[in-house]
């Protein structure tokens, strides 16, 4: 691996931590903002997640056709500095309305995936471009596998510590790539900036004139959709079913990085080697729809511990999609590819979170029948969909 790829991994693992940190106390701090219950808390916390989404699903395709113009390097290092004040703003945020309106500025900035993504492609020759991708994705899981672990652990001290401690994480991550992240746009790949590509309808018509494009990404919004049941649920599932601590759901979370780590970072290129893209998208779209319905299932917390990592051995169809389109579009338009599929996963974002949350809270109601699994049942129909579309194509 050459240094640039090195340093790119890095800056994403920092900035994973950073937003892992947060995950385990979200559902006793919206319980303290709003003085809630866990049912209300889970409504507030979807409203969040969707309104740094629709920032990010807006200036998603505007900053990856940024960085085709102006470089990966400065778009990366802003987003990085506004978000370690952003995480400041949440620290001591003392109501809901602070709290909702510091993720909205985060959404705007939430470059750093998808900008590495785009650099990691500039450094990619066509036929490893589906494996570099799963390393991106390797580095996003170590980071979970560390940000939960410390934020369960902070959060024994109070709610706000995990966010004091993601914005020194993400000042870290802007100082590292301050000093070490080299500019992947050469003159040869620097694209004029056009007005159509600066939002996501515009980038969208830009792209899909090429073969196969619309449909990839229609079935990467499916994915997401069906997976944000995550980060959506996660905290409160564990929480209703199981009666899990802050230091549980992070331990749990760190075990699902871990195994998404090694899937992303290593199985994945057996499986790509065996099955190719098109087969490893179909294996990670049936065995993600297994683990869905054994999580909507299981009583046990000790059962569910064991699953949650082996949940993450379909973490293959993601990085397989990514590089089956990577190879469609040149090299002059690797950032805004990676700035659609940004928006397409915000959308996702946008739509999943009030989804899943409001099937868990009408299942969670003192009132109501009690089945905390039923978002997971929900994210099981629309993978089935997914996979109907990918056989569909033949």
């Amino acid at each position: 691996m050459r240094a640039p790829q090195a340093v790119l991994l890095g800056t994403v693992t920092i900035d994973a931590m950073g937003v892992g940190l947060m995950i385990p106390v979200l559902p006793d701090l919206l319980r303290e903002v709003t003085g809630s219950g866990l049912a209300q808390a889970a409504l507030w916390g979807g409203l969040l997640s969707t309104g740094f989404s629709a920032m990010q699903f807006l200036c998603g395709p505007a900053l990856g056709a940024l960085s085709d113009r102006y470089g990966r390097r400065p778009i990366l290092l802003v987003s990085l500095a506004v978000m370690a004040a952003d995480y400041l703003v949440m620290a001591l945020a003392a109501t809901v309305w602070w709290l909702l309106a510091a993720r909205l500025v985060s959404g705007v900035t939430a470059a750093t995936q998808s900008t590495a993504s785009a650099a990691m492609s500039d450094l990619s020759p066509p036929e490893k471009k589906s494996a570099n991708f799963g390393l991106i994705g390797a580095a996003f899981g170590m980071g979970f596998v560390l940000g939960p672990m410390l934020g369960g652990v902070l959060g024994e001290f109070g709610t706000r510590a995990p966010f004091y401690a993601a914005a020194a994480l993400a000042a870290l991550n802007c100082a590292l790539g301050w000093w070490v992240l080299p500019e992947t746009v050469t003159d040869r790949t620097r694209r004029p900036l056009e007005m159509r590509r600066l939002n996501p309808l515009g980038a969208f018509r830009a792209l899909n004139r090429l073969e196969g494009v619309g449909q990839g990404i229609f079935t990467f919004f499916l994915l997401q959709v069906a997976f944000f049941v995550y980060p959506a649920i996660w905290a409160y599932y564990g929480t209703a079913r199981f009666g899990w601590s802050p230091g549980m759901i992070g331990l749990s979370l760190a075990l699902f990085g871990i195994a998404v780590a090694f899937v992303q970072g290593g199985l994945i290129r057996v499986i790509l080697r065996v099955l190719g893209d098109r087969g490893t998208v179909i294996y990670g779209l049936v065995f993600n729809g297994v683990a869905f319905l054994a999580l909507a299932l299981v009583q046990s917390g000790t059962l569910a511990m064991i699953l949650t990592p082996l949940a993450a051995f379909g973490a293959v169809t993601s990085p397989a999609l990514q590089g089956m389109l990577a190879r469609v579009v040149g090299d002059d338009e690797q950032g805004a590819l990676q700035g659609l599929f940004s928006s397409a996963a915000a959308l996702a974002a946008i739509v999943s979170p009030p989804i899943m949350t409001a099937i868990f809270a009408a299942f969670t109601r003192p009132e109501g029948p009690y089945f905390p699994g039923a978002p997971f049942l929900a994210s099981l129909a629309i993978l089935g969909l997914a996979l109907a579309l990918v056989l569909r194509r033949g």
